[in-house]
């Protein structure tokens, strides 16, 4: 298991140039656990390419289908005070740092392309183009 981050999720459901990274990712390891925002910003990625006409509101909503597929059964509530703790550590957002609680709750790695994310946790966090390799 690992706890993928939103921008994981979106690499893999919506076609771009880091869409085989993520495959790469989804090949090595299946279960993908994220905590509950990973919706919210989700949705928010999918207002994005819909405002820039990348999508259709019918795309964007099989696109939400598939990756709530993908997470089923994997959603984590995650303690705010320990988030505020890492966000106070560190210059990552509070959203970026509910990944990283999960992650360090479950034990397990963040995947992720977030370079911040990266140099702030390096503990925690791996790079979604060398995770199949670690």
């Amino acid at each position: 298991m690992i706890v993928a981050d939103t921008n994981l999720i979106s690499y893999l459901v919506i076609t771009s140039e880091r869409t085989s990274d993520a495959q790469k990712v989804l090949e090595k390891d299946q279960l993908w656990a994220v905590p509950y925002l990973w919706r919210s910003e989700f949705c928010n990625v999918l207002s994005v390419y819909l405002r820039k006409q990348f999508l259709t509101l019918a795309d964007a909503q099989i696109n939400f289908e598939h990756a709530q597929q993908l997470i089923l059964g994997r959603e984590y509530q995650v303690v705010p005070g320990r988030v505020l703790e890492l966000a106070a550590a560190s210059s990552c957002t509070s959203y970026d740092c509910e990944f990283v609680a999960l992650a360090q709750d479950l034990r397990v790695k963040l995947v992720t392309g977030d370079k911040q994310i990266l140099a702030q946790f390096p503990e925690t966090a791996v790079d979604l183009v060398t995770f199949p390799m670690s």
